[in-house]
């Protein structure tokens, strides 16, 4: 069924919205606006079992290594490649640019977000990492301990978080006004629980969190969080205090798109933990830039030159091995002395089927696309993406011919809205230094419904208009004359943004298992983690490179 305004303003914000927008049939929209999302038209058409024609003879291209997404994951895996002299690779997108959740857009006045714009500055054991900021320009030096100094214009200016609470803006995300000496004692204890958990090693002296995950313990006494919620997780310690509560859901909304009640604790506690360079510390400084995360995207895709290709559909994976054994092979040999693989793929313009004889693969994009595109990779495996949970996102990006009035703590770059299931928004032109005229705001909203293919399948079916009214309902809130202010507003639906770490899911045996290789075929994505962190799909893509590498190279 596709909803009425009062319906989608409900299931979206919650019935407080609807004091603020009223009952008015006709609310007013902007001038302008586009309603994007990903390519989901060519994913449908492969689930439901249609199969473009193979390529001919003189479309075929024999190539090292082909990346499977060209994300984060599958960016980082080319860029690790080409470090160590790898340069027979190609990186195949289904979108029109690469980026996956980090990519980004352009307007006249500035670029903005589309998804993930921000990153915390990396401890000194992430050495990739820092490599890679240090080749764009970032890091101006590097401490004795390793950690990275950053170029002040990339650190995230002053002031860079506010709260609307209570009718007014507070600086800082926890909202302080009115609180208890009990509400005070609490988020102490809470602090103080973290600091233990940030000082917790492990008999090989690893800590209890770590980001990327894979150089955290495995210890039973940390991995048991799993076992439960955040949110059970903070009335277990008889912390009740609705402040605190509410601080926590909303760093898991942020970060993981649940609450905490749909959280699993042991992701909850690394959210607040595991940026911590030693107990006590603040959480490392954020990097950012007008296009977010977009900035990286296009640092790591510019390595990449021609060999990134955007608009290619990948249709199937499958290897020449066993269909030589099927007699399925006929003038066109296999690579000479590789297991070798043919991933089918067609370019999205001209609808041309498009052929790649590679050595390996390496997967970056979600588990659980593996058995609709690697030909027998269930019955070969065992393995399924029953336990791999997405969830949906809506974000806008709102532009303005001038900045909304304020009378209290002034605009900042992250700006949340307390009594609102959205995240709020993040100001494009922050980092610029101009704090007047016109500028563009990036609101994000995670749909934290327990049915998640509900969710999903309710947003796809949201019209631009309808979507378009749900973020100025929100904004209007702490600005009520929002709407006059707006010159264009686009929406972008991401259908399946990022995994869910549900409580369970990061100790199951799937999530595990679905690292491993397939032959030659490497996985990288952040869903093998369990979390959705620009680290964590560095990370993925540097290690399938390792693989594929490894596999290249003969044995002696």
């Amino acid at each position: 069924m596709t909803l009425t305004r009062r319906e989608l303003i409900v299931t979206l914000l919650g019935a407080p919205a609807l004091f603020t927008s009223g009952c008015s049939a006709s609310p007013r929209l902007p001038p302008a606006g586009e309603l994007l999302g990903q390519s989901l038209e060519i994913g449908h058409r492969l689930r439901d079992g249609f199969r473009w024609p193979q390529p001919n003879a003189d479309q075929w291209q024999d190539v090292g290594v082909v990346i499977v997404g060209g994300g984060v994951a599958g960016l980082s895996a080319a860029w690790r490649l080409q470090q160590n002299g790898c340069e027979d690779f190609v990186v195949l997108e289904l979108e029109s640019q690469p980026g996956g959740t980090s990519r980004s857009g352009r307007c006249e006045l500035t670029p903005y977000p589309w998804g993930a714009h921000y990153l915390p500055v990396p401890l000194p054991h992430n050495h990739d990492l820092i490599r890679l900021l240090n080749e764009m320009g970032v890091v101006e030096s590097v401490a004795e301990d390793g950690s990275p100094i950053i170029g002040e214009q990339f650190l995230c200016r002053d002031p860079d978080e506010r709260v609307f609470v209570d009718g007014e803006w507070i600086e800082g995300l926890y909202p302080a006004t009115g609180a208890s000496e009990d509400d005070l004692a609490q988020l102490a204890a809470f602090r103080k629980e973290i600091d233990h958990w940030s000082a917790w090693r492990d008999a090989a002296s690893r800590r209890a969190f770590s980001i990327p995950i894979r150089h955290a313990t495995d210890d039973p006494e940390v991995l048991s969080l799993d076992k439960q919620s955040m949110a059970e997780w903070l009335r277990q310690h008889g912390w009740t205090s609705p402040r605190l509560h509410w601080l926590v859901d909303y760093s898991c909304r942020d970060d993981y798109g649940l609450t905490a009640e749909q959280t699993s604790a042991w992701a909850g506690v690394l959210y607040f933990a595991a940026r911590l360079k030693e107990p006590g510390a603040d959480h490392q400084p954020l990097m950012t830039w007008p296009a977010g995360n977009g900035r990286i995207v296009e640092h790591l895709a510019s390595q990449a030159e021609t060999r990134l290709k955007t608009g290619i559909a990948v249709t199937r994976i499958q290897s020449r091995q066993s269909r030589q054994r099927l007699g399925e092979l006929r003038n066109d040999s296999p690579i000479s002395g590789e297991i070798g693989y043919e991933v089918l793929a067609f370019n999205t313009a001209s609808e041309q089927p498009i052929g790649f004889r590679a050595k390996s693969v390496i997967f970056a994009v979600p588990q659980f696309l593996a058995p609709r595109l690697i030909d027998g990779f269930a019955e070969r495996t065992g393995r399924n993406a029953e336990q791999f949970e997405y969830g949906s996102w809506l974000v806008a990006n709102v532009h303005l011919s001038r900045r909304p009035r304020e009378s209290s703590f002034p605009l900042s770059w992250d700006n949340v809205i307390h009594d609102s299931r959205s995240l709020g928004y993040v100001v494009a032109t922050h980092q610029s230094g101009n704090d007047h005229g016109p500028t563009v705001l990036t609101w994000y909203h995670p749909l934290c419904d327990d049915n998640a293919k509900a969710a999903r399948q309710q947003l796809l079916k949201a019209k631009w208009s309808d979507l378009a009214d749900v973020v100025l309902t929100d904004l209007e809130r702490p600005h009520p004359e929002i709407r006059s202010l707006v010159t264009r507003l686009d929406v972008f639906r991401w259908g399946h943004a990022m995994i869910r770490p549900r409580p369970g899911f990061i100790t199951s045996r799937q999530r595990r298992e679905a690292t491993q290789p397939d032959g030659r075929i490497h996985f990288a994505n952040t869903d093998l983690s369990g979390i959705a962190l620009f680290e964590e799909a560095f990370d993925h893509g540097l290690r399938a490179a390792d693989e594929a590498l490894a596999s290249l190279t003969p044995n002696p």
